[in-house]
């Protein structure tokens, strides 16, 4: 017989064997708490309209956008071998110091402050 029939046989018979045992094998026991729609403690019943803080947006965005300067600049090292070195930089510190001063100019409005 030739091996890669053979072969084939053999994972569909094991994947046949395996999905047939997955169905078999695990007991469930439903209970008010696996039915509800949230496993995490809290009432579902209640009002979906919950409002948000805005700072909590503020704050994902100023990550985001740090974490996307990271991802600009993690192939400065390799920079030092283009053929112009002083744009790889003056582009890199660019980036930098415009992310520095908006940065600068969130903290000044006081949008980084948690609590009122």
């Amino acid at each position: 017989m030739n091996p890669t029939i053979s072969v084939l046989m053999i994972t569909t018979a094991l994947s046949c064997i395996l999905v047939t045992i997955s169905f078999w094998l695990p007991q469930m026991n439903p209970n008010s708490e696996k039915l509800s729609p949230y496993e995490c403690g809290f009432d579902p019943l209640g009002s979906a309209r919950l409002p948000f803080s805005m700072r909590f947006f503020l704050v994902a965005i100023l990550f985001l956008l740090f974490d996307l300067e990271i991802a600009l600049l993690l192939p400065l090292p390799w920079g030092n071998q283009l053929p112009d070195i002083n744009q790889t930089f003056f582009w890199a510190t660019a980036i930098i110091i415009l992310l520095t001063l908006g940065l600068m100019y969130e903290w000044l409005q006081g949008g980084l402050e948690w609590a009122e």
